[in-house]
Protein backbone atom coordinates (compact mmCIF):
# COMPACT_ATOMS: atom_id res chain seq x y z
CA UNK A 1 0.00 0.00 0.00
CA UNK A 2 2.94 2.35 0.67
CA UNK A 3 4.22 1.73 -2.83
CA UNK A 4 0.74 2.33 -4.21
CA UNK A 5 0.39 5.65 -2.42
CA UNK A 6 3.84 6.82 -3.48
CA UNK A 7 3.23 5.98 -7.10
CA UNK A 8 -0.23 7.57 -6.89
CA UNK A 9 1.37 10.84 -5.82
CA UNK A 10 3.80 10.64 -8.73
CA UNK A 11 0.96 9.85 -11.13
CA UNK A 12 -1.02 12.85 -9.88
CA UNK A 13 1.99 15.09 -10.42
CA UNK A 14 2.47 13.83 -13.94
CA UNK A 15 -1.26 14.22 -14.50
CA UNK A 16 -0.77 17.92 -13.82
CA UNK A 17 2.08 18.04 -16.32
CA UNK A 18 0.14 16.12 -18.97
CA UNK A 19 -3.01 18.12 -18.28
CA UNK A 20 -1.00 21.30 -18.71
CA UNK A 21 0.30 19.98 -22.04
CA UNK A 22 -3.15 18.93 -23.21
CA UNK A 23 -5.14 21.98 -22.19
CA UNK A 24 -2.65 24.79 -22.74
CA UNK A 25 -0.10 23.58 -25.29
CA UNK A 26 -2.09 20.92 -27.07
CA UNK A 27 -1.09 17.75 -28.86
CA UNK A 28 -3.21 18.08 -31.99
CA UNK A 29 -5.74 20.75 -32.85
CA UNK A 30 -9.29 19.30 -33.07
CA UNK A 31 -10.56 19.34 -36.59
CA UNK A 32 -13.06 22.13 -37.14
CA UNK A 33 -16.24 21.49 -39.08
CA UNK A 34 -15.16 22.22 -42.63
CA UNK A 35 -16.99 22.36 -45.88
CA UNK A 36 -14.93 22.30 -49.04
CA UNK A 37 -15.33 25.78 -50.47
CA UNK A 38 -14.36 24.55 -53.91
CA UNK A 39 -17.55 22.54 -53.92
CA UNK A 40 -19.68 25.69 -53.85
CA UNK A 41 -21.87 25.46 -56.90
CA UNK A 42 -22.54 28.27 -59.31
CA UNK A 43 -26.12 29.52 -58.78
CA UNK A 44 -28.49 28.34 -61.51
CA UNK A 45 -31.61 29.93 -62.94
CA UNK A 46 -34.80 27.92 -63.30
CA UNK A 47 -33.84 26.98 -66.87
CA UNK A 48 -30.55 25.47 -65.68
CA UNK A 49 -28.36 28.28 -67.07
CA UNK A 50 -25.97 30.28 -64.90
CA UNK A 51 -27.48 33.47 -63.48
CA UNK A 52 -25.90 36.66 -64.91
CA UNK A 53 -23.63 38.30 -62.37
CA UNK A 54 -23.61 35.21 -60.13
CA UNK A 55 -20.62 34.57 -57.88
CA UNK A 56 -18.19 32.08 -59.38
CA UNK A 57 -16.10 31.75 -56.21
CA UNK A 58 -16.66 33.08 -52.70
CA UNK A 59 -13.26 32.24 -51.28
CA UNK A 60 -10.64 34.98 -50.86
CA UNK A 61 -7.46 33.61 -52.40
CA UNK A 62 -4.33 35.08 -50.83
CA UNK A 63 -2.06 33.94 -53.59
CA UNK A 64 -4.24 35.59 -56.22
CA UNK A 65 -4.96 38.76 -54.23
CA UNK A 66 -4.20 41.84 -56.33
CA UNK A 67 -2.54 44.91 -54.81
CA UNK A 68 -5.00 47.47 -53.53
CA UNK A 69 -6.00 50.18 -55.99
CA UNK A 70 -5.11 53.56 -54.51
CA UNK A 71 -7.16 56.51 -55.70
CA UNK A 72 -5.20 59.76 -55.87
CA UNK A 73 -8.09 61.86 -54.58
CA UNK A 74 -8.79 59.61 -51.58
CA UNK A 75 -8.48 61.09 -48.12
CA UNK A 76 -8.52 59.70 -44.60
CA UNK A 77 -11.18 60.43 -42.00
CA UNK A 78 -10.31 60.35 -38.29
CA UNK A 79 -12.75 59.40 -35.55
CA UNK A 80 -12.13 59.87 -31.85
CA UNK A 81 -14.25 58.41 -29.07
CA UNK A 82 -13.69 57.87 -25.37
CA UNK A 83 -12.59 54.30 -26.14
CA UNK A 84 -10.39 54.61 -29.22
CA UNK A 85 -9.12 56.69 -32.10
CA UNK A 86 -9.73 55.31 -35.59
CA UNK A 87 -8.91 56.27 -39.16
CA UNK A 88 -10.98 55.27 -42.21
CA UNK A 89 -9.88 55.61 -45.81
CA UNK A 90 -11.86 56.49 -48.90
CA UNK A 91 -9.79 53.74 -50.56
CA UNK A 92 -12.18 50.83 -50.23
CA UNK A 93 -13.90 52.46 -47.26
CA UNK A 94 -11.46 50.46 -45.12
CA UNK A 95 -10.44 50.82 -41.50
CA UNK A 96 -6.70 51.62 -41.58
CA UNK A 97 -6.02 52.40 -37.91
CA UNK A 98 -7.64 51.80 -34.54
CA UNK A 99 -5.80 52.57 -31.32
CA UNK A 100 -7.35 51.69 -27.96
CA UNK A 101 -7.14 54.33 -25.26
CA UNK A 102 -7.51 52.01 -22.28
CA UNK A 103 -4.82 49.50 -23.29
CA UNK A 104 -1.12 49.96 -24.02
CA UNK A 105 1.23 48.07 -26.30
CA UNK A 106 3.54 47.25 -23.40
CA UNK A 107 3.65 47.80 -19.65
CA UNK A 108 6.09 50.71 -20.05
CA UNK A 109 4.80 54.03 -18.76
CA UNK A 110 5.45 55.80 -22.05
CA UNK A 111 3.96 53.01 -24.19
CA UNK A 112 1.48 54.10 -26.88
CA UNK A 113 -2.07 52.75 -27.01
CA UNK A 114 -2.72 49.26 -28.32
CA UNK A 115 -3.03 49.22 -32.11
CA UNK A 116 -5.56 46.66 -33.34
CA UNK A 117 -5.08 47.28 -37.08
CA UNK A 118 -1.42 46.39 -37.54
CA UNK A 119 -1.34 45.82 -41.30
CA UNK A 120 -0.23 48.12 -44.12
CA UNK A 121 -1.16 49.15 -47.66
CA UNK A 122 0.71 46.18 -49.14
CA UNK A 123 -1.10 43.64 -46.97
CA UNK A 124 -4.42 45.44 -47.20
CA UNK A 125 -6.84 46.74 -44.60
CA UNK A 126 -9.98 45.30 -42.96
CA UNK A 127 -13.67 46.02 -43.50
CA UNK A 128 -13.57 46.18 -47.28
CA UNK A 129 -16.73 44.99 -49.01
CA UNK A 130 -17.47 43.05 -52.17
CA UNK A 131 -20.66 41.76 -53.74
CA UNK A 132 -19.89 38.62 -55.67
CA UNK A 133 -17.78 39.23 -58.75
CA UNK A 134 -19.69 42.41 -59.69
CA UNK A 135 -18.53 44.75 -56.91
CA UNK A 136 -14.85 44.62 -56.01
CA UNK A 137 -13.16 45.58 -52.74
CA UNK A 138 -11.20 48.59 -53.96
CA UNK A 139 -13.88 51.08 -54.89
CA UNK A 140 -13.37 54.78 -54.28
CA UNK A 141 -15.84 55.73 -51.52
CA UNK A 142 -16.42 59.45 -51.51
CA UNK A 143 -17.11 60.67 -47.98
CA UNK A 144 -19.82 63.24 -47.35
CA UNK A 145 -17.63 64.88 -44.67
CA UNK A 146 -13.93 65.05 -43.83
CA UNK A 147 -14.48 64.61 -40.11
CA UNK A 148 -17.01 63.01 -37.78
CA UNK A 149 -18.89 65.21 -35.34
CA UNK A 150 -20.78 63.83 -32.39
CA UNK A 151 -24.25 64.88 -31.32
CA UNK A 152 -25.66 63.43 -28.10
CA UNK A 153 -22.78 60.95 -28.06
CA UNK A 154 -23.47 59.66 -31.59
CA UNK A 155 -21.51 60.18 -34.80
CA UNK A 156 -22.05 59.10 -38.42
CA UNK A 157 -19.73 58.68 -41.39
CA UNK A 158 -21.32 58.12 -44.80
CA UNK A 159 -19.33 57.06 -47.87
CA UNK A 160 -20.62 56.36 -51.37
CA UNK A 161 -19.06 54.62 -54.38
CA UNK A 162 -20.04 54.08 -58.00
CA UNK A 163 -19.40 50.40 -58.71
CA UNK A 164 -20.23 50.61 -62.41
CA UNK A 165 -22.80 48.46 -64.20
CA UNK A 166 -25.48 50.67 -62.70
CA UNK A 167 -24.59 49.70 -59.12
CA UNK A 168 -24.00 52.11 -56.26
CA UNK A 169 -22.69 51.19 -52.79
CA UNK A 170 -23.31 53.34 -49.72
CA UNK A 171 -21.40 52.63 -46.51
CA UNK A 172 -22.66 54.16 -43.26
CA UNK A 173 -20.51 53.90 -40.13
CA UNK A 174 -22.18 54.75 -36.81
CA UNK A 175 -20.12 55.55 -33.70
CA UNK A 176 -20.90 55.97 -30.00
CA UNK A 177 -18.68 58.07 -27.75
CA UNK A 178 -18.62 55.52 -24.92
CA UNK A 179 -18.62 52.23 -26.84
CA UNK A 180 -16.20 50.02 -28.76
CA UNK A 181 -19.00 48.92 -31.09
CA UNK A 182 -19.16 50.46 -34.56
CA UNK A 183 -22.30 50.06 -36.62
CA UNK A 184 -21.80 49.40 -40.32
CA UNK A 185 -24.65 49.43 -42.85
CA UNK A 186 -23.79 48.74 -46.49
CA UNK A 187 -26.48 49.38 -49.09
CA UNK A 188 -26.17 48.03 -52.64
CA UNK A 189 -28.42 49.88 -55.12
CA UNK A 190 -29.25 48.49 -58.57
CA UNK A 191 -29.96 51.28 -61.07
CA UNK A 192 -29.29 49.07 -64.08
CA UNK A 193 -31.95 47.66 -66.36
CA UNK A 194 -31.37 44.02 -65.41
CA UNK A 195 -31.58 41.71 -62.42
CA UNK A 196 -28.25 41.06 -60.74
CA UNK A 197 -27.17 38.50 -58.18
CA UNK A 198 -24.36 38.53 -55.66
CA UNK A 199 -23.26 37.55 -52.20
CA UNK A 200 -22.29 40.20 -49.67
CA UNK A 201 -18.72 39.68 -48.44
CA UNK A 202 -17.18 41.70 -45.63
CA UNK A 203 -13.43 41.13 -45.59
CA UNK A 204 -10.80 41.26 -42.90
CA UNK A 205 -7.01 41.27 -43.09
CA UNK A 206 -5.47 40.00 -39.88
CA UNK A 207 -1.93 40.00 -38.58
CA UNK A 208 -1.02 38.84 -35.04
CA UNK A 209 -1.83 41.02 -32.04
CA UNK A 210 1.51 40.00 -30.59
CA UNK A 211 4.29 37.66 -31.51
CA UNK A 212 3.86 34.18 -30.10
CA UNK A 213 6.65 32.17 -28.57
CA UNK A 214 7.85 34.66 -25.97
CA UNK A 215 7.61 34.15 -22.21
CA UNK A 216 4.04 34.18 -21.00
CA UNK A 217 2.28 33.96 -24.37
CA UNK A 218 3.66 30.86 -26.05
CA UNK A 219 0.64 28.80 -25.00
CA UNK A 220 -2.08 31.27 -25.92
CA UNK A 221 -4.54 30.91 -28.78
CA UNK A 222 -4.38 33.40 -31.61
CA UNK A 223 -6.28 32.93 -34.83
CA UNK A 224 -9.68 32.90 -36.49
CA UNK A 225 -12.67 32.26 -34.28
CA UNK A 226 -16.42 32.31 -34.68
CA UNK A 227 -19.56 31.51 -32.71
CA UNK A 228 -21.71 29.40 -35.02
CA UNK A 229 -24.71 27.22 -34.22
CA UNK A 230 -24.27 27.91 -30.51
CA UNK A 231 -20.66 26.69 -30.45
CA UNK A 232 -17.31 28.45 -30.30
CA UNK A 233 -14.88 27.51 -33.07
CA UNK A 234 -11.20 28.37 -32.68
CA UNK A 235 -9.27 27.64 -35.87
CA UNK A 236 -5.49 27.84 -35.82
CA UNK A 237 -3.67 28.96 -38.95
CA UNK A 238 -2.27 25.49 -39.65
CA UNK A 239 -5.84 24.38 -40.39
CA UNK A 240 -6.08 26.66 -43.43
CA UNK A 241 -2.46 27.01 -44.56
CA UNK A 242 -3.03 24.50 -47.38
CA UNK A 243 -6.29 26.02 -48.56
CA UNK A 244 -9.43 27.87 -47.49
CA UNK A 245 -11.56 26.60 -44.61
CA UNK A 246 -15.25 27.44 -44.51
CA UNK A 247 -17.59 27.37 -41.51
CA UNK A 248 -21.31 27.61 -42.20
CA UNK A 249 -24.46 27.92 -40.13
CA UNK A 250 -26.06 30.42 -37.80
CA UNK A 251 -23.17 32.88 -37.47
CA UNK A 252 -23.63 35.04 -34.37
CA UNK A 253 -20.17 36.57 -34.73
CA UNK A 254 -16.90 35.85 -36.49
CA UNK A 255 -13.47 37.38 -36.49
CA UNK A 256 -9.88 37.09 -35.41
CA UNK A 257 -9.00 36.75 -31.76
CA UNK A 258 -5.96 36.76 -29.54
CA UNK A 259 -5.67 36.16 -25.85
CA UNK A 260 -6.78 39.68 -24.89
CA UNK A 261 -8.32 41.27 -27.98
CA UNK A 262 -10.92 40.54 -30.62
CA UNK A 263 -11.51 41.85 -34.12
CA UNK A 264 -15.10 40.71 -34.39
CA UNK A 265 -17.96 41.15 -36.83
CA UNK A 266 -21.59 40.53 -35.89
CA UNK A 267 -23.84 39.99 -38.92
CA UNK A 268 -27.35 41.34 -38.38
CA UNK A 269 -30.43 39.63 -39.85
CA UNK A 270 -28.55 36.98 -41.79
CA UNK A 271 -25.89 39.26 -43.32
CA UNK A 272 -23.40 36.43 -42.78
CA UNK A 273 -24.01 32.70 -43.09
CA UNK A 274 -20.49 31.52 -43.97
CA UNK A 275 -17.05 32.35 -42.66
CA UNK A 276 -14.06 31.69 -44.92
CA UNK A 277 -10.43 31.71 -43.75
CA UNK A 278 -7.14 31.39 -45.55
CA UNK A 279 -3.55 32.28 -44.70
CA UNK A 280 -0.89 31.49 -42.11
CA UNK A 281 0.38 32.62 -38.73
CA UNK A 282 1.65 35.92 -40.12
CA UNK A 283 -1.33 36.87 -42.30
CA UNK A 284 -4.91 35.62 -42.31
CA UNK A 285 -7.56 36.79 -44.74
CA UNK A 286 -11.18 36.14 -43.91
CA UNK A 287 -14.57 36.89 -45.39
CA UNK A 288 -17.98 36.89 -43.75
CA UNK A 289 -20.35 35.91 -46.55
CA UNK A 290 -24.11 36.24 -46.81
CA UNK A 291 -26.69 34.39 -48.88
CA UNK A 292 -27.08 34.75 -52.63
CA UNK A 293 -29.30 37.80 -53.20
CA UNK A 294 -31.12 39.02 -56.29
CA UNK A 295 -31.51 42.74 -56.96
CA UNK A 296 -34.25 43.68 -59.38
CA UNK A 297 -33.85 46.87 -61.44
CA UNK A 298 -34.44 49.91 -59.22
CA UNK A 299 -34.17 47.92 -55.96
CA UNK A 300 -31.61 47.94 -53.18
CA UNK A 301 -30.39 45.71 -50.35
CA UNK A 302 -28.86 46.76 -47.03
CA UNK A 303 -26.43 44.56 -45.12
CA UNK A 304 -26.02 45.44 -41.44
CA UNK A 305 -23.09 44.57 -39.20
CA UNK A 306 -21.78 45.41 -35.76
CA UNK A 307 -18.00 45.80 -35.62
CA UNK A 308 -16.18 45.12 -32.36
CA UNK A 309 -12.47 45.86 -32.23
CA UNK A 310 -11.64 45.84 -28.55
CA UNK A 311 -10.61 44.00 -25.39
CA UNK A 312 -11.87 40.56 -24.41
CA UNK A 313 -13.40 41.68 -21.15
CA UNK A 314 -16.14 39.27 -20.07
CA UNK A 315 -18.47 41.77 -18.37
CA UNK A 316 -18.24 44.22 -21.25
CA UNK A 317 -18.83 41.57 -23.91
CA UNK A 318 -21.76 40.09 -22.00
CA UNK A 319 -23.45 43.50 -21.93
CA UNK A 320 -23.04 43.82 -25.70
CA UNK A 321 -24.82 40.51 -26.33
CA UNK A 322 -24.52 38.26 -29.39
CA UNK A 323 -22.62 35.74 -27.20
CA UNK A 324 -19.44 37.77 -27.69
CA UNK A 325 -18.35 36.84 -24.15
CA UNK A 326 -17.84 33.26 -25.38
CA UNK A 327 -14.72 34.54 -27.14
CA UNK A 328 -13.13 34.34 -23.68
CA UNK A 329 -12.70 30.59 -23.67
CA UNK A 330 -11.94 29.00 -20.31
CA UNK A 331 -12.52 25.52 -21.72
CA UNK A 332 -13.53 22.67 -19.43
CA UNK A 333 -13.01 24.78 -16.33
CA UNK A 334 -15.49 27.47 -17.31
CA UNK A 335 -17.84 26.61 -14.42
CA UNK A 336 -15.07 27.41 -11.92
CA UNK A 337 -13.19 30.06 -13.88
CA UNK A 338 -16.02 32.55 -14.49
CA UNK A 339 -17.11 32.81 -10.82
CA UNK A 340 -13.42 33.07 -9.87
CA UNK A 341 -12.96 35.97 -12.29
CA UNK A 342 -16.04 37.67 -10.86
CA UNK A 343 -14.69 37.21 -7.32
CA UNK A 344 -11.29 38.54 -8.36
CA UNK A 345 -12.82 41.68 -9.85
CA UNK A 346 -15.11 42.09 -6.84
CA UNK A 347 -12.18 42.04 -4.43
CA UNK A 348 -10.16 44.32 -6.70
CA UNK A 349 -12.94 46.87 -6.34
CA UNK A 350 -12.09 47.06 -2.64
CA UNK A 351 -8.29 46.72 -2.54
CA UNK A 352 -7.33 48.29 -5.89
CA UNK A 353 -4.50 45.80 -6.50
CA UNK A 354 -4.94 42.55 -8.40
CA UNK A 355 -1.98 40.95 -6.62
CA UNK A 356 -3.66 41.54 -3.26
CA UNK A 357 -6.95 40.32 -4.77
CA UNK A 358 -5.23 37.09 -5.84
CA UNK A 359 -3.92 36.61 -2.29
CA UNK A 360 -7.43 37.10 -0.89
CA UNK A 361 -8.90 34.65 -3.41
CA UNK A 362 -6.23 32.12 -2.40
CA UNK A 363 -7.10 32.52 1.27
CA UNK A 364 -10.80 32.04 0.49
CA UNK A 365 -10.13 28.92 -1.57
CA UNK A 366 -7.86 27.55 1.14
CA UNK A 367 -10.52 28.21 3.75
CA UNK A 368 -13.05 26.31 1.62
CA UNK A 369 -10.66 23.35 1.31
CA UNK A 370 -9.43 23.59 4.90
CA UNK A 371 -11.65 20.83 6.41
CA UNK A 372 -10.76 18.38 3.62
CA UNK A 373 -7.08 19.28 3.83
CA UNK A 374 -7.23 18.90 7.61
CA UNK A 375 -8.60 15.40 7.26
CA UNK A 376 -5.99 14.49 4.67
CA UNK A 377 -3.09 15.81 6.73
CA UNK A 378 -4.28 14.07 9.85
CA UNK A 379 -4.66 10.86 7.87
CA UNK A 380 -1.05 11.19 6.74
CA UNK A 381 0.05 11.79 10.32
CA UNK A 382 -1.82 8.70 11.51
CA UNK A 383 -0.35 6.68 8.67
CA UNK A 384 3.09 7.71 9.81
CA UNK A 385 2.35 6.48 13.34
CA UNK A 386 1.36 3.07 11.97
CA UNK A 387 4.67 2.58 10.18
CA UNK A 388 6.30 0.48 12.94
CA UNK A 389 3.27 -1.87 13.04
CA UNK A 390 3.16 -2.11 9.26
CA UNK A 391 6.89 -2.90 9.15
CA UNK A 392 6.33 -5.82 11.54
CA UNK A 393 3.43 -7.13 9.42
CA UNK A 394 5.53 -6.98 6.28
CA UNK A 395 8.33 -8.83 7.96
CA UNK A 396 5.97 -11.43 9.42
CA UNK A 397 4.12 -12.13 6.14
CA UNK A 398 6.88 -11.37 3.66
CA UNK A 399 6.40 -14.79 2.04
CA UNK A 400 2.61 -14.38 1.78
CA UNK A 401 1.77 -11.09 -0.03
CA UNK A 402 -1.97 -11.80 -0.04
CA UNK A 403 -2.11 -12.33 3.72
CA UNK A 404 0.14 -9.31 4.26
CA UNK A 405 -2.23 -7.02 2.32
CA UNK A 406 -5.19 -8.39 4.26
CA UNK A 407 -3.51 -7.69 7.59
CA UNK A 408 -2.48 -4.19 6.46
CA UNK A 409 -6.09 -3.41 5.50
CA UNK A 410 -7.28 -4.74 8.84
CA UNK A 411 -4.77 -2.45 10.53
CA UNK A 412 -6.21 0.51 8.63
CA UNK A 413 -9.74 -0.45 9.70
CA UNK A 414 -8.74 -0.92 13.33
CA UNK A 415 -7.15 2.52 13.55
CA UNK A 416 -9.69 4.11 11.18
CA UNK A 417 -7.07 5.33 8.72
CA UNK A 418 -7.80 6.06 5.06
CA UNK A 419 -4.67 5.23 3.03
CA UNK A 420 -5.77 7.59 0.24
CA UNK A 421 -6.83 10.40 2.55
CA UNK A 422 -3.60 12.31 2.05
CA UNK A 423 -3.97 12.40 -1.74
CA UNK A 424 -7.57 13.63 -1.82
CA UNK A 425 -6.81 17.34 -1.20
CA UNK A 426 -4.31 17.39 -4.08
CA UNK A 427 -6.80 15.71 -6.41
CA UNK A 428 -9.51 18.24 -5.52
CA UNK A 429 -7.21 21.21 -6.08
CA UNK A 430 -6.17 20.18 -9.61
CA UNK A 431 -9.31 21.57 -11.35
CA UNK A 432 -9.09 24.72 -9.21
CA UNK A 433 -5.47 25.12 -10.26
CA UNK A 434 -6.28 24.84 -13.96
CA UNK A 435 -9.29 27.17 -13.61
CA UNK A 436 -7.09 29.76 -11.94
CA UNK A 437 -4.46 29.24 -14.63
CA UNK A 438 -7.07 30.09 -17.25
CA UNK A 439 -8.34 33.12 -15.33
CA UNK A 440 -4.94 34.58 -14.52
CA UNK A 441 -3.54 34.04 -18.00
CA UNK A 442 -6.57 34.94 -20.12
CA UNK A 443 -8.21 37.77 -18.22
CA UNK A 444 -7.38 41.15 -19.70
CA UNK A 445 -7.84 42.64 -16.23
CA UNK A 446 -4.47 41.09 -15.33
CA UNK A 447 -2.72 42.39 -18.47
CA UNK A 448 -0.07 44.89 -17.36
CA UNK A 449 -1.57 44.86 -13.85
CA UNK A 450 1.20 45.62 -11.30
CA UNK A 451 1.54 43.97 -7.90
CA UNK A 452 4.58 45.32 -6.08
CA UNK A 453 8.32 45.83 -6.42
CA UNK A 454 9.61 44.08 -9.58
CA UNK A 455 6.29 42.42 -10.43
CA UNK A 456 4.78 44.96 -12.81
CA UNK A 457 2.67 42.59 -14.91
CA UNK A 458 0.70 39.79 -13.25
CA UNK A 459 -0.04 38.20 -16.63
CA UNK A 460 3.65 37.72 -17.41
CA UNK A 461 6.41 35.66 -15.74
CA UNK A 462 8.14 37.39 -12.83
CA UNK A 463 11.65 38.52 -13.64
CA UNK A 464 13.91 40.67 -11.48
CA UNK A 465 16.52 42.53 -13.50
CA UNK A 466 19.94 41.95 -11.93
CA UNK A 467 22.07 43.96 -14.33
CA UNK A 468 22.61 41.30 -16.99
CA UNK A 469 20.58 38.71 -18.88
CA UNK A 470 20.44 35.18 -17.54
CA UNK A 471 20.42 32.47 -20.24
CA UNK A 472 16.85 31.50 -21.24
CA UNK A 473 15.37 33.48 -18.33
CA UNK A 474 16.49 37.05 -18.86
CA UNK A 475 15.91 38.18 -15.28
CA UNK A 476 15.84 36.27 -12.00
CA UNK A 477 12.49 34.48 -11.31
CA UNK A 478 12.46 35.36 -7.62
CA UNK A 479 8.80 34.58 -6.93
CA UNK A 480 9.04 31.25 -8.77
CA UNK A 481 12.11 30.25 -6.75
CA UNK A 482 10.31 31.21 -3.54
CA UNK A 483 7.37 29.08 -4.64
CA UNK A 484 9.68 26.12 -5.23
CA UNK A 485 11.37 26.63 -1.85
CA UNK A 486 7.99 26.76 -0.10
CA UNK A 487 6.96 23.54 -1.84
CA UNK A 488 10.18 21.88 -0.69
CA UNK A 489 9.60 23.06 2.90
CA UNK A 490 6.01 21.87 2.79
CA UNK A 491 7.19 18.46 1.58
CA UNK A 492 9.72 18.26 4.42
CA UNK A 493 7.02 19.01 6.99
CA UNK A 494 4.47 16.61 5.53
CA UNK A 495 4.49 13.10 7.05
CA UNK A 496 5.50 10.41 4.60
CA UNK A 497 5.05 6.65 4.61
CA UNK A 498 7.29 6.03 1.63
CA UNK A 499 10.50 4.04 1.90
CA UNK A 500 13.81 5.93 1.50
CA UNK A 501 14.05 5.24 -2.25
CA UNK A 502 10.53 6.48 -2.90
CA UNK A 503 11.11 9.49 -0.67
CA UNK A 504 14.14 10.46 -2.77
CA UNK A 505 12.02 10.27 -5.93
CA UNK A 506 9.39 12.51 -4.36
CA UNK A 507 12.05 15.09 -3.50
CA UNK A 508 12.33 15.92 -7.18
CA UNK A 509 8.73 17.18 -7.33
CA UNK A 510 9.52 20.72 -6.07
CA UNK A 511 12.24 20.96 -8.72
CA UNK A 512 9.86 19.74 -11.44
CA UNK A 513 7.17 22.22 -10.40
CA UNK A 514 9.66 25.08 -10.19
CA UNK A 515 10.85 24.39 -13.72
CA UNK A 516 7.24 24.07 -14.96
CA UNK A 517 6.28 27.41 -13.36
CA UNK A 518 9.17 29.42 -14.83
CA UNK A 519 7.07 30.84 -17.68
CA UNK A 520 3.73 30.82 -15.91
CA UNK A 521 2.00 34.13 -15.22
CA UNK A 522 3.35 35.66 -12.04
CA UNK A 523 -0.22 35.93 -10.79
CA UNK A 524 -0.54 32.15 -10.91
CA UNK A 525 2.84 31.68 -9.20
CA UNK A 526 1.70 34.13 -6.52
CA UNK A 527 -1.42 32.02 -5.94
CA UNK A 528 0.57 28.78 -5.64
CA UNK A 529 3.17 30.38 -3.35
CA UNK A 530 0.56 31.77 -0.98
CA UNK A 531 -1.31 28.44 -1.07
CA UNK A 532 1.92 26.65 -0.09
CA UNK A 533 2.48 29.06 2.82
CA UNK A 534 -1.04 28.41 4.08
CA UNK A 535 -0.50 24.65 3.75
CA UNK A 536 2.72 24.96 5.77
CA UNK A 537 0.81 26.85 8.46
CA UNK A 538 -1.90 24.19 8.51
CA UNK A 539 0.65 21.38 8.74
CA UNK A 540 2.45 23.17 11.56
CA UNK A 541 -0.81 23.45 13.50
CA UNK A 542 -1.53 19.75 12.98
CA UNK A 543 1.99 18.78 14.06
CA UNK A 544 1.67 20.95 17.16
CA UNK A 545 -1.69 19.36 17.98
CA UNK A 546 -0.23 15.88 17.53
CA UNK A 547 2.73 16.68 19.76
CA UNK A 548 0.41 18.06 22.44
CA UNK A 549 -1.64 14.84 22.39
CA UNK A 550 1.48 12.71 22.66
CA UNK A 551 2.70 14.80 25.61
CA UNK A 552 -0.67 14.45 27.33
CA UNK A 553 -0.67 10.68 26.80
CA UNK A 554 2.88 10.41 28.15
CA UNK A 555 1.90 12.38 31.23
Amino acid sequence: MDTYRAFLAVIISFAILLGYQYFFVGFETPEAPVENPTATSTPQATDGQPVPGAVQAVVPQIAAAAPAVLHPDATDISVETDRYTAVFSENGGALIQLVLKGQKETSAKDSPGKELVNSDVNLGFPLKFSWGSIIGQDLFYKSTAKNVTFTDGKGVLTMEADAGNGLTVVRTYTFAKDSYVIGLDITVKNSSGQSLQGMAQLHQVNTPFQKTGGPGNMYLFQGSEAYINGELHEIKAKEYEDGPVTLQGNVEWAGFGGNYFLRGIVPIDGAGVSYVMQGNDELTRTALIGNLDTLQPGSEKTYAYKIYYGPKKVELLRELGYNLERSVNFGWFDIIARPTLWLLNFLYGFVGNYGVAIILVTIMFKAAFWPISQKGMKSMKNMQKLQPKMAKLKEKYKDDPTRMNQEVMNLYKTYRVNPLGGCLPMVLQIPVFFALYKVLLQSIELRHAPFMLWITDLSAPDRLWIGFDLPYLGGLPVLTLLMGASMWLQQKMTPTTADPTQAKIMQFLPLIFTFMFLNFASGLVLYWFVNNLLSILQQKLINRESEAKQAAQSA
